[in-house]
């Protein structure tokens, strides 16, 4: 071998060592701070350790026999293992693993010189199969470099086949089928499924393992010359499933519809499509799609949205999220047209590339945004609902902005065993989750009552959202809707039904929202929000049917607590809560402080202490809501005026708080009980 052939054969692992940030998948990453630019080649070194791994454990396994192999190896054929194939067939899939990324990287005079050449590094399968063919087609068997240069220029279309983002039949069938009579069908195959799981497990061998039977099932079609697309509404499935909702099964049809006249059609591809647009509701990404045709027309092959998620991703606490803050401001740009903070801009190539652009202004009001959550001071908090108030870029009141996503997580994880222990209260085949959050009680309801209707509610548009997305994506059975009992009952069906009542209605955790949000005449933390809560559910119930309730307790006491601190932090912590708490109007807010330890009204120092538990990320937050807002006397007389029949009625406390204290605090007495589970029928 020459010393020029040697460079030609090394020259991938050159270019791949230079690091190209923008080429990396934001779908892959735990954190933006964690991108280093070397993420193209570490993922090309996975690959090829797969290749070697799959490699070497087929010839181990071969010592052993034939019938082993067929037994263990993931990619053995019927006639054909990776034993089996030649030394020149495993030369082609590792060849094809260096150089199907190599568009993506190079130095900044090796990218300009492919673009003088007319390469389109935006289509990088096919870009790095002209670099390759460029680099080494003088020093190799032309008919092998034929082979190698087809798949590289086909790499990657199998998967993003299954996502939805090519069609089955468009440029696999053409690059590939031409492929099977060289090799033969079996020993094509073993090479597929090899190459594949090689590209794929390197992302993920999670999503190797769920896409496995789609990959081989595809393969199958390819080397039978018989490779079928997925019907447009299988498609737009696999491409987005939050467009297609079974509880509207009109707009679902509009959207397919869409889709199929406007991009099945006329085969265009859409890179990244999912990973970029699915934080958005379906009418939005609806919207961005009728703007893109509209400024790009459709004479193009490709559409790739991946600087959407340049654009939109960020770190929350050390975790990649999305920013919400920008988020809104391209929501409202969708229903207003007002292109005054951020507008699309559509970029024409071989490939037509999306994205926003915001204004100079914007970019600075999210950035205040982003160090002001960071602060969990509440006054940058108020600044912050403020400004986007101002602009109407929140959603609704109950938006909560910065950190919705993990507070419905922290939701999720709080207090699993009461949730799960109110389960067993409920009765009746129509049951309603008021408040829904994160989801966890939807589901504990769903698993432990399978053929009931189960039915989520709450105020927030976010949560609404969020819970669809949970309910597509996980399959669940349960429905949500919007909906406030403050304003009025809730009844099952709709128009062309007969309204029907719930048989049991569940607030787990969710009327000391009512009652430190909703505005009255007498403003907020008023008990007539919660009470008249309370009757519009009791008049939503049939007969027989029950109200369940998780939440604070109050207590009547007049005791005094003491809660010495084992941090700084915490005693500043309690000060700044004093002044920004508005809630238990009718204490007065009387201390006595002593070196490291306050001494205060037990009813507000036990507010402290819930709030205190949650941290600084959710102080914003928490510090406007009162956890305990009735006593167990006043739930009782109230139930006794509305004529319920009471069966469980009974304070308790929760063990979490103990234990994220213990750290923090001592107090001079037993933890008083935090919470209560009421049970009331009809």
């Amino acid at each position: 071998m020459t010393i020029e052939e040697m460079k030609a054969r090394q020259k991938w692992f050159e270019y791949l060592s230079y690091g190209n940030s923008q080429s990396v998948n934001m779908e892959r990453i735990k954190s933006v701070s964690m991108i280093t630019g070397n993420e193209v080649l570490e993922y090309v070194l996975r690959t090829l350790e797969i290749f070697d791994a799959e490699i070497e454990a087929s010839h181990v396994q071969a010592k052993e026999g034939k019938d082993a192999i067929r037994e263990n190896c993931v990619l053995n054929q019927d006639n054909c293992s990776l034993a089996d194939l030649s030394l020149k067939e495993l030369k082609i899939v590792k060849t094809v693993l260096q150089w199907s990324e190599v568009s993506k990287c190079g130095s900044l005079e090796d990218r300009e010189y492919w673009k003088q050449m007319g390469y389109d590094l935006e289509i990088h399968n096919l870009a790095s199969a002209e670099i390759y063919k460029n680099e080494i087609y003088p020093y190799e068997d032309s008919n092998i470099c034929q082979c190698i240069y087809k798949l590289i220029a086909s790499h990657g279309l199998i998967g993003q086949a299954i996502r939805g983002e090519v069609a089955c039949d468009a440029r696999l069938n053409r690059e590939l089928y031409e492929l099977v009579d060289i090799f033969g069908k079996e020993h094509f195959k073993a090479m597929l499924l090899l190459l594949n799981k090689c590209i794929i497990a390197a992302v993920s061998n999670d999503i190797w393992c769920r896409a496995k039977a789609d990959v081989e099932k595809i393969i199958d079609e390819i080397i039978n010359k018989n490779l079928e697309p997925f019907a447009s509404n299988e498609r737009l499935r696999r491409l987005c499933p939050k467009l297609l909702d079974a509880a509207d099964p009109e707009n679902s049809k509009e959207n397919v519809t869409f889709f199929e006249n406007n991009i099945f059609n006329h085969n265009i591809d859409l890179w990244y499509f999912e990973s970029s647009l699915g934080c958005f509701a379906p009418k939005d990404i609806i919207k961005i799609m009728e703007l893109v045709l509209d400024k790009a027309g459709n004479d193009f092959d490709q559409l790739k949205f991946k600087p959407v998620q340049d654009v939109l991703y960020y770190d929350y606490y050390g975790i990649k999220s999305i920013n919400v803050y920008k988020k809104r401001i391209i929501e409202h740009y969708l229903e207003t047209g007002d292109s005054t903070h951020v507008g699309l801009v559509i970029e024409r190539g071989a490939a037509v590339t999306v994205s926003f652009k915001f204004s100079a202004a914007a970019e600075k009001l999210c950035d205040f945004c982003v160090e002001a959550e960071r602060s969990g001071i509440l006054s940058y908090e108020k600044s912050i609902i403020m400004i986007f108030d101002m602009f109407h870029f929140r959603r609704d009141e109950f938006d909560r902005l910065n950190n919705e996503d993990s507070y419905l997580s922290a939701m999720n994880d709080a207090d699993e065993s009461t949730k799960e222990s109110i389960v067993d209260y409920a009765v009746g085949d129509e049951i309603v989750d008021v408040g829904s959050g994160g989801g966890v009680l939807l589901d504990l309801l769903e698993n432990k009552y399978p053929d009931k209707k189960i039915l989520g509610t709450d105020i927030s548009e976010n949560v609404i959202e969020t819970l669809t997305n949970k309910k597509q994506r996980e399959n669940h059975n349960w429905s949500v809707m919007r909906h406030n009992f403050v304003e009025g009952p809730l009844f099952f069906g709709n128009k062309e039904e007969e309204k029907r009542k719930a048989t049991s209605i569940i607030f787990s955790s969710i009327l000391h929202e009512v009652y430190s949000y909703t505005d009255t005449k007498d403003g907020k933390f008023n008990i007539d929000s919660v009470k008249m809560a309370l009757s519009n559910a009791y008049d939503s119930l049939k007969k027989g049917g029950r109200i369940i309730i998780r939440d604070g307790i109050k207590t009547d006491s007049n005791e005094k607590l003491t809660v010495t601190f084992k941090t700084k932090e915490g005693l500043d912590f309690f000060k700044n809560y004093v002044n920004d708490f508005k809630g238990l109007k009718e204490i007065k807010r009387e201390f006595e402080f002593k070196g490291d330890s306050v001494c205060g009204d037990i009813n507000f120092m036990r507010e402290f202490l819930y709030t205190y538990t949650w941290g600084i990320q959710s102080y914003a937050h928490e510090v406007q809501e009162q956890f305990g807002y009735m006593t167990m006397r006043e739930y009782k007389e109230f139930f006794g005026e509305l004529g319920a029949n009471i069966i469980e009625a009974r304070q308790l406390f929760e063990e979490g708080y103990r234990e994220h204290l213990a750290p923090l605090v001592e107090l001079d007495k037993e933890f008083p009980d935090s919470n209560c589970i009421i049970v009331v029928e009809k």
